[in-house]
């Protein structure tokens, strides 16, 4: 049967709604609402106070603005330059060395010898040198009396043309006794001569070479001899050295059988440049024995060996030198003695060129000697007769570069 629904009022239904919701909350899981609920147990309020030295005092909250120092703070300090790198020269080089420009100096050797004589002239007082580089008169600051080193030539003759014996001898005494004179410093070759010029030893300060060289000498080849192409040859080579050059040529000076003839080698030693000829015959005891025999081969012979010491003269008059005739061995050592002496004896003068300029140019020198009232010197005799002399000194040097 049938049985029709009461009405149920309103407010009984809301009740209803309202018990089934709290009941719904009771049947939630435990563990759940308790991890609910933690985040709001553990939580804690952050710290907002800000610490001394200002910004935000943890993690998270209000950030705070920096305050302010009583004192102003410095300013940061600036960044440390940095050290230009050093660059060291090789290992091979050794330590650096330091470079500085100095004010130069020039040291010239100058020679005083009378015309005449070939003396060295001696007592000369700084005031009675001048001198000029390119036409300017400089400033003597040093002044005083040395012994030069030498560089000389012999030039000997080796020919067999009779009497070898007696010639040979003469021209080994000769060279011993002018080897005899060097000093370490000296630079010496020697050449040997008859038909044609051979080298033997080449420039050396050892004395041992050069008594070893000589004793080579023993046989000559040929019986010419061309003096004449040997001196002409000798310049040449010495003419490719700087300096003052020597050349001793020892011989009888006769010549047979040269290329050349006497007017060209004449003007060739005239245009010789810083070179001296210095001559000593050889064969003077066997030409005093045999001269003024009479015959005609004697008489030109005798002709021959005449011409050929005037020849011996004029070779060392146009050049400076000096000439000698020796009949004995004995003479060698007082002869080779002038030599020595008037080929060292100099004059040392050192200035401070007006042009101090290190360009490598060329400058022109002159020495003049003059009187204490300024006048060109004079010289004369015991019989008051003037004297003539020769001044020598090189002609120019070549400045430095301003780096070498």
């Amino acid at each position: 049967m049938y049985t029709p629904l009461r009405p149920v009022s309103f407010a009984r239904l809301c009740a209803v709604a309202f018990l089934l919701i709290a009941m719904c909350d009771l049947a939630i899981d435990p563990v759940a609402q308790l991890q609910a609920q933690a985040p709001a147990q553990n939580s804690q309020q952050p710290d907002l106070t800000a610490p001394d030295s200002g910004g935000p005092g943890g993690d998270t909250g209000v950030i705070a603005v920096p305050r302010k120092k009583d004192t102003p703070e410095e300013a940061p300090p600036a960044p440390a330059a940095r050290p230009e790198p050093k660059i060291k020269n090789p290992e091979e080089l050794g330590p650096a060395v330091s470079l500085r420009l100095e004010v130069p100096e020039v040291t010239l050797d100058v020679g005083v010898l009378l015309e005449k004589t070939h003396q060295f002239v001696p007592g000369l007082k700084p005031a009675n040198f001048r001198v000029y580089e390119d036409g300017v008169e400089q400033k003597v600051i040093g002044f005083k009396r040395v012994e030069a080193p030498i560089t000389a030539l012999m030039l000997v003759e080796f020919a067999s043309n009779g009497y070898w014996w007696i010639k040979g001898n003469d021209m080994i005494n000769a060279a011993y006794a002018f080897m005899q004179q060097l000093r370490p410093q000296d630079y010496v070759a020697l050449v040997t001569y008859d038909m044609r010029t051979q080298i033997v030893t080449d420039f050396t300060q050892n004395k041992g070479q050069l008594v070893q060289a000589l004793n080579t000498l023993q046989i000559p080849g040929f019986s010419e001899t061309n003096v004449f192409d040997a001196l002409y040859e000798s310049i040449d080579r010495l003419e490719r050295i700087d300096g003052q050059k020597y050349i001793i040529l020892i011989g009888t000076g006769r010549d047979t059988f040269s290329k050349l003839t006497f007017d060209k080698i004449l003007a060739r030693v005239k245009s010789t440049h810083n070179i001296t000829i210095f001559t000593i015959s050889t064969g003077g005891a066997l030409r005093a024995m045999t001269e003024g025999r009479g015959g005609m081969e004697a008489s030109i012979r005798d002709m021959d060996y005449l011409q050929a010491d005037n020849e011996m003269r004029t070779f060392s008059s146009l050049t400076g030198g000096m000439s000698f005739f020796p009949r004995f061995a004995g003479e060698m050592p007082e002869i080779f003695g002038d030599i020595n002496a008037n080929i060292r004896s100099k004059y040392e003068l050192v200035y401070r060129p007006s042009n101090s300029k290190q360009d490598g140019t060329y400058r022109k020198l002159r020495v003049a000697l003059v009187d204490d009232e300024g006048n060109p010197l004079k010289f004369q005799d015991q019989k008051h007769k003037p004297l003539k002399y020769d001044v020598i000194a090189r002609d120019g040097y070549r400045a430095k570069q301003a780096v070498e």
